[in-house]
């Protein structure tokens, strides 16, 4: 029968952190003198309450003019473009410029000619050349109970593309998170101890596992309990492994693990269609549905 619906989900942090992701990382520089700013902005000089950065821009001056690097933080490709805020300086390649940066690496975006342009980089995880591959997904939670409080297309919070078919497993706090697929942990964030739908402050502040799958996809588990994680970034897990505790942090009302698998789409992060077998066969979900059947 169908679940009971309850409002949960993630709301603005996903469209502000996952494309992120989770997931826009900005770093702003001007160049060359404040090339040391740019790489703290984006780096460990970040204050402990906000979201760590996917990546640093690095200005770079050899003597023969600005070089603009991005280094990806993550264990997972990602996607950058380098764009200038006012005009666009002479630049090789022109301005913006796109790169694919693998993960743990450090990339040359362009030759910048002009030394006071303001900079932005913008990025997204994932490979713009993922393709996904049909396959089954696993229950991820150590509960055999099933209870969906948002689905596909769901009006609360699943209505853009990072999250349109994302689903929303009520479940209490400390339910075990187990791996849906195996894949290396590209990403971790379990720093935040707090969440509700009362302030906007809790909408970049939820708690969250990315692993990357072999054919380029990422899932995507959130809402996940204060040092709830049981794995670290680059650490390869197995479908069914235990990867985190449950929990309520970030924009959420009530406890859930928010589950999506997403792809780049080219500095667009998009939610995909997945098949899963639930505690009672497999799970039926639709785009015009909030609840599933077992």
């Amino acid at each position: 029968m169908p679940a009971r619906p309850t409002p949960s989900g993630l709301s603005a942090w996903l469209g502000r952190f996952l494309a992120m992701a989770v997931a826009i990382a900005i770093a702003i520089a001007a160049l060359p003198a404040a090339a040391a700013a740019a790489s703290d902005g984006a780096g460990a000089g970040a204050g402990e309450r906000d979201p760590a950065p996917l990546a640093r821009l690095e200005i770079v001056d050899r003597g023969a003019g600005p070089e603009a690097w991005a280094e990806n933080l993550l264990s997972g490709p990602i996607e950058v473009m380098l764009r200038a805020t006012g005009a666009a300086p002479p630049a090789e390649p022109a301005l913006p410029a796109r790169a694919t940066v693998p993960a743990r690496a450090r990339v040359l975006v362009s030759r910048i000619g002009r030394a006071d342009a303001q900079l932005v980089l913008e990025v997204v995880p994932g490979h713009p050349g993922a393709r996904p591959l049909d396959g089954e997904y696993a229950w991820p939670l150590g509960s055999r109970t099933l209870r969906v409080s948002q689905g596909w297309g769901g009006t609360f919070s699943h209505r853009d593309d990072e999250n349109r078919h994302a689903v929303d497993f009520a479940t209490p706090e400390g339910t075990p998170v187990l791996a849906a697929r195996e894949g290396v942990v590209m990403q971790v964030e379990d720093r935040f101890g707090s969440g509700g739908l009362g302030s906007s402050d809790d909408t970049g502040r939820a708690n969250f596992v990315r692993i990357l799958h072999n054919d380029g996809t990422m899932a995507l588990y959130a809402h996940l309990a204060p040092a709830g994680a049981r794995v670290r970034a680059g650490e390869r897990v197995r479908r069914g492994q235990r990867i985190a505790t449950s929990g309520n942090t970030g924009y959420s009302g009530g406890p859930h693990l928010h589950f999506a698998v997403q792809a780049n789409r080219g500095l667009r992060l998009v939610s995909l269609p997945f098949r899963m077998f639930g505690p009672g066969g497999i799970l039926r979900f639709t785009d015009a549905a909030v609840g599933v059947e077992e």
